[in-house]
């Protein structure tokens, strides 16, 4: 099976591509820039603009749409919604069979700004001529990782301690993608989520002994709707099947400590 992915030269994007070819897919993947390697055949696409679509397209029997802007304002709105309608449209018009989004569990839930497009797009997705499916993700280990990192990089580490998390490993996120594409559209939407639900100061506990780290944490109780949303695990799933590797599997990797379990 030929597939085009788009958002490629992303965080998850970056993990997929050689999933997709380890499990026997031909893959033809997307950037703003021009970009050779043996890992893809790459295209030019601006999903802003909608230049290059028609070729990518072209050709191939699924499209795995990773690409996204977080924010929250027009330029988000004009990549996130806009742009995948203009994917949508194109594939419609190419023939792909599959058209495979990739959105955030909570989208529906918790009021954030960046998931109203979120949300937005998979309406999109599912209001097309398309066959589809969307995989709703937790959030990323390396996500939180870098979260904590900015949270304290003024001394304390900064953060609403109830705030509930499930971290899930970006490989095995894109292995479940790959699986989807093997099996077909869903014509629905599917949750992953990591093994555990943390509260934030487990995680960020587990995070600071990793590291080796004495910083204090400081706790900031995240008012209104999104302080609420958050702390009753709207960024949480009860899906199964879940990821197996741990917040504390990531840490023992990256940092070499053993975290907490």
């Amino acid at each position: 099976m030929k597939v085009l992915v788009t958002g490629a030269t992303g965080g998850l994007g970056r993990v997929v591509l050689p999933r997709l070819r380890a499990d026997g897919f031909a893959v033809r993947a997307t950037s703003r820039r021009p970009r050779t390697g043996a890992e893809a055949e790459w295209t030019v696409v601006d999903l802003a603009t909608g230049a290059g679509l028609a070729e990518a397209v072209t050709g191939v029997e699924a499209v795995l749409h990773l690409a996204s802007l977080p924010g929250g304002g027009r330029r988000t709105h004009q990549v996130d919604v806009l742009g995948t309608r203009r994917l949508a449209v194109a594939a419609g018009r190419a023939g792909v069979g599959h058209l495979l989004h990739v959105s955030i569990v909570g989208v529906d839930r918790v009021p954030f700004p960046y998931y109203r497009h979120k949300l937005a797009a998979e309406r999109v997705i599912a209001e097309g001529l398309v066959p589809w499916s969307v995989l709703r993700a937790t959030q990323f280990h390396p996500f939180l990782d870098r979260l904590l990192t900015m949270s304290g990089r003024l001394g304390p580490v900064i953060g609403d301690r109830a705030l509930l998390v499930q971290p899930v490993d970006p490989g095995e996120v894109a292995a479940r993608l790959s699986a989807r594409l093997s099996a077909g559209p869903l014509g629905d939407i599917e949750e992953y989520g990591g093994p555990q639900v943390l509260r934030f100061d487990e995680a960020a506990y587990a995070w600071r002994a990793a590291r080796g780290s004495r910083r204090p944490l400081l706790p900031v109780r995240l008012p209104g709707r999104l302080g609420r949303a958050l702390r009753a695990g709207g960024l949480t799933t009860a899906a199964t099947v879940t990821g197996s590797r741990t917040w504390a599997d990531h840490l023992a990797a990256t940092y070499g400590g053993t975290g907490r379990r």
